[in-house]
């Protein structure tokens, strides 16, 4: 994969870059994190620039962010009420649980929205809720490209000052990953324990 990635971005610059981005984002087995510090490595071997590459990345995840927030926005609190009300005992769900839910992201969505662009995998997953919860358009931008940018502009900016050795980053990177979604892991389990707990 890596080599197909550096294939697309030294044969399209900062478009392949944008798009490689915007995919990684609605798709997230692929790894930003190679494309942003080979993107940032490449900074040193080709006539594109750190600047560019973050503006360019940052386009690309603010335009998937959109696409899966309009997505969220197909399955708002009325939908899943009418899904609740189907299934809501075989899920152990009431319409209670998706107004509470609604309301803590109308509380801390925005937050939820730029800290989670920082974690892996949740990164695209945060744009989703955010559309369900109807959060006001211009703030999920905001919040998704300041998280976004802080994200893109470090991990180019690695990936420039270690050149070649862009890929020892790219296994760091794998290693966060890893305990991100072991940590996510251990508290969906704890969630879903004393979420049935609580019911029975």
């Amino acid at each position: 994969m890596e080599a197909w990635i550096s294939d697309w971005m030294s044969q399209y610059g900062y478009f392949g870059v944008f798009f490689l981005i915007l995919i990684e984002n609605i798709f997230p087995p692929i790894p930003s994190e190679v494309i942003l510090t080979l993107g940032g490595f490449m900074t040193t071997t080709t006539t594109m620039t750190k600047i560019g590459i973050i503006i360019a990345s940052t386009s690309g995840s603010v335009v998937g962010a959109a696409i899966l927030y309009w997505i969220g926005s197909l399955l708002d609190v009325e939908r899943l009420e009418k899904i609740v009300q189907k299934y809501g005992k075989i899920l152990r769900l009431s319409i209670k649980d998706i107004h509470k839910a609604d309301a803590w992201f109308d509380k801390y969505g925005v937050w939820a929205v730029f800290f989670g662009r920082l974690v892996p995998l949740v990164r695209s997953l945060i744009s989703i809720p955010a559309g369900m919860s109807k959060m006001k358009f211009g703030l999920f931008l905001l919040f998704t490209t300041l998280g976004t940018l802080i994200w893109n502009t470090v991990l180019v900016s690695v990936g420039a000052a270690v050149g070649e050795n862009w890929n020892e980053i790219v296994g760091y990177m794998d290693i966060y990953s890893n305990i991100v979604y072991i940590i996510l892991a251990i508290v969906g389990i704890a969630f879903l324990v004393w979420y049935f707990k609580k019911r029975n």
